[in-house]
């Protein structure tokens, strides 16, 4: 039986959560012998080294699998300025600032809005729907999420501090959603781009403020960390935006901060809670509620014209122009033809239709 690219999405995006999540504890282990701007920025250039180092692997292999996928090009550049625009200058000046001026627990529980946000920005801004069922699922992993927060300690702050944090979330946000509409593109090289263009960006900044750099030996150990949290992670999280959309992306990704509740169990030394069990629970019914969430009806195609990793199915019939290598999947620049059909299907880019 074929998997569906819904289930192939919830796998990306939970492993690209489960990657991203390990990053927390790890991170704290890490963060005494450096700054959190410093630190941020050796974990983008690690996700950006190590996909580069990739890249070249991948270049050198008989299939030559980059070519299959569709590049980058200049029409691209508006929106990857955007995406480390957001992503990696605005975000994490953003969120220092914030965590300055608020508690830990009111800072833990405001950096949950980055996935409402992100599903807000998909459904009012970027064309996405998500029905009943959907919407119910994100709702209940949120919860989780939120009641995740949730610690003891003060609950309070200032006006700046929370529209910072805010601020940081939507950033975050408007970065998902500008990184799905560039996920037809070849998501090695979109990430690869992305993790080096921010940690560029969020190491000039370190620089600029005098911020002290670690040993060479928790410098290692960073980049290593950020190749898989902050490198295959988001390159996951690129093929779940691809076979989702955004909004269904996010309830996934929104499970990030349970696993590194559990990782960091044998990490830090810290115990669950009951409040992280409830959160688990709330988690894994709006997952299960999500991977069991059926949407289809009768739409119609518009003509459209793009280049896409693809095979030739009921939505890509179309003619090759001489000198196409036609194995599949492939990538070349082609044209849908308007068509009218009825089957289940998500708010990926081919399917931006009015209900």
């Amino acid at each position: 039986m074929p998997v569906t690219p819904s289930v192939k999405g919830a796998v990306m995006g939970l492993s690209a959560a489960a990657l991203f999540g390990l990053s927390a504890p790890m991170a704290k282990l890490l963060l005494p012998s450096s700054t959190p701007l410093v630190l941020a920025s050796l974990l983008y250039l690690g996700g950006g080294l190590g996909l580069t180092c990739l890249e070249a692997l991948r270049r050198m292999s008989p299939t030559g699998g980059s070519q299959r996928e569709a590049r980058l090009g200049s029409k691209d550049v508006p929106l990857l300025l955007g995406v480390i625009l957001c992503g990696g200058i605005l975000g994490p000046v953003l969120m220092l600032t914030g965590l300055a001026r608020l508690t830990g627990v009111t800072a833990s529980l405001m950096l949950n809005l980055e996935g409402p946000f992100t599903i807000l920005l998909a459904l009012l801004v970027f064309g996405e729907h998500l029905g009943r069922a959907g919407a119910l699922s994100a709702v209940s992993i949120m919860t989780g999420a939120m009641v995740l927060g949730l610690q003891e300690g003060e609950l309070r702050g200032d006006v700046l501090g929370v529209l910072a944090l805010a601020g940081a979330c939507l950033s975050w946000a408007v970065d998902n959603n500008l990184t799905q509409r560039l996920s037809l593109k070849d998501p090695l090289s979109l990430v690869r781009i992305k993790a080096l263009g921010s940690g560029a960006c969020t190491l000039v900044l370190a620089w600029l403020t005098g911020q002290p750099f670690p040993s060479p030996r928790v410098l290692a150990a960073t980049l290593v960390l950020g190749f898989a949290s902050y490198g295959l992670s988001i390159v996951l999280d690129a093929y779940a935006l691809r076979l989702l959309g955004a909004a269904r992306e996010a309830a996934y990704f929104a499970t990030a901060p349970f696993v590194g509740a559990l990782a960091a169990v044998p990490l830090l030394g810290e115990r669950l809670r009951p409040l992280d069990l409830l959160a688990g629970a709330l988690m894994a019914v709006g997952v299960v509620l999500l991977l069991r969430e059926r949407h289809g009806h009768t739409h119609t195609h518009e003509a459209l014209t793009h280049e896409h990793l693809h095979v030739h199915d009921a939505h890509h019939e179309h003619a090759h122009p001489l000198g196409t290598d036609t194995t599949e999947p492939h990538s070349h620049p082609h044209q849908h033809a308007p068509i009218t059909h009825d089957h289940p299907h998500v708010s990926d880019l081919h399917h931006r239709h009015k209900h």
